[in-house]
């Protein structure tokens, strides 16, 4: 009679719980070569060879629309031109939407502190949101002028309006995820006589990540909607003109396919954004939340 040896069966991952799969890391080439990157390049490719066919066989001329060829080579001919407004267009986004993280998600935790609070200030918060802000830019970029002199007044009140395009999302976002709390675990958390910073930094800050993280997915593409749209009404020019300045100069001087250009950067620094964001969401929730969680059905 033989005894078999445990060791020898074939052992199954250990870490295989709920059905979720713990593979290994997949290539960054086979990731590249996924259908979710596939298919929407090919419908790309497939639009921008219709549209270079379409404007040939017409035979429109480019100051009305101009190919994807010569956008592309009005984009290299000027570049030297477009990447320094790239870079204010870039800095503006980027410092309105670290104003509306830290600013959105301070009074967010403050909101969730006090009921009463909440109540009284988030209609203004509503209110910021709903205001145009081609309407009160005029208004900002006016009285920043009165107190800071100089270039630097153009910056500061382009980063106001960008910042409060891209503050609301982010304090809703907030707001809500903190107050979606388990409310059995919220009665855990009092039962063991946790502090009210206890149960933010341990229960309510965790559960309301996602929500954050969403928000700032949101936020990021309407920071830079912000500061173009601030730029657009403030009509700067000279060495701090962003990529806004760059279209309106070239619509007036009919300058089409420059235009497009401008406009092309405008948007593969949108998807940038929002795709490095993704990116972050997901590597933060990718352990124990269920919208990154890869599972086998």
């Amino acid at each position: 009679m033989s005894l078999s040896n445990p060791n020898s069966h074939t052992q199954t991952a250990p870490n295989d719980r709920n059905g979720v799969t713990q593979s290994a890391p997949v290539s960054s080439f086979q990731s590249l070569l996924s259908a979710e990157v596939i298919a929407p390049v090919v419908v790309g490719i497939v639009m921008l060879v219709i549209w270079e066919v379409g404007v040939r066989v017409t035979n429109t001329p480019p100051y009305l629309l101009p190919g994807p060829i010569l956008v592309v080579q009005t984009l290299i001919r000027d570049w030297g031109e477009l990447f320094p407004s790239l870079i204010i267009t870039l800095q503006i986004t980027i410092v309105a939407f670290m104003a509306a993280v830290v600013s959105g998600l301070l009074i967010a935790i403050l909101f969730t502190q006090s009921k009463w609070i909440e109540r009284s200030f988030f209609p203004y918060a509503v209110i910021l949101q709903t205001t145009p802000i081609v309407a009160i830019a005029p208004l900002i970029i006016l009285w920043t002028r009165q107190v800071i002199s100089g270039e630097s007044s153009t910056f500061v009140s382009l980063v106001i309006c960008a910042w409060i395009v891209a503050f609301f999302p982010i304090l809703s976002n907030t707001t809500l995820g903190l107050n979606s709390a388990d409310h059995n675990l919220i009665n855990l958390f009092q039962l063991y006589k946790a502090s009210r910073w206890q149960t933010l930094l341990y229960l309510r800050l965790p559960s309301a990540m996602p929500y954050f993280l969403g928000g700032l997915r949101i936020s990021g593409g309407l920071a830079l909607i912000g500061a173009v749209v601030a730029e657009f009404v403030a009509g700067t020019g000279g060495t701090r003109s962003g990529l806004a300045y760059q279209i309106l100069i070239s619509s007036f001087n009919l300058q089409i396919p420059r235009m497009f250009a401008a406009l092309l950067l405008t948007t593969v620094l949108g998807i940038i954004i929002f795709v490095i964001l993704t990116l972050l969401s997901d590597f933060l929730l990718r352990n124990w939340h269920e919208s990154a969680i890869k599972r086998e059905n």
